[in-house]
């Protein structure tokens, strides 16, 4: 089962993903990650370490304080 922490970081990964107009493909490439992983960090099934979230903020051009702030955001609204 998706923990609520993993889903919203999912949510917000995608959200930001999608704001910066990228595919998972890209997103991957730039984090240097697999786009397999980048699906199934969006979709909740796996919990990234801090190592991996600064590469996707990293990528995405975005402070690690913004992407947390953005899965806060996904994990209120759950409430």
């Amino acid at each position: 089962m998706n923990s609520p922490a993993n889903y919203a970081f999912g949510k917000a990964l995608r959200s930001l993903r999608a704001r910066r107009g990228m595919s998972q493909y890209s997103l991957a490439n730039e984090a240097n990650l697999d786009r397999s992983y980048i699906s199934l960090l969006e979709r909740g099934h796996r919990s990234p370490t801090l190592e991996t979230m600064c590469s996707l903020a990293q990528a995405l051009n975005v402070s690690i304080g913004e992407m947390i702030f953005v899965v806060e955001s996904f994990l209120s609204a759950k409430k």
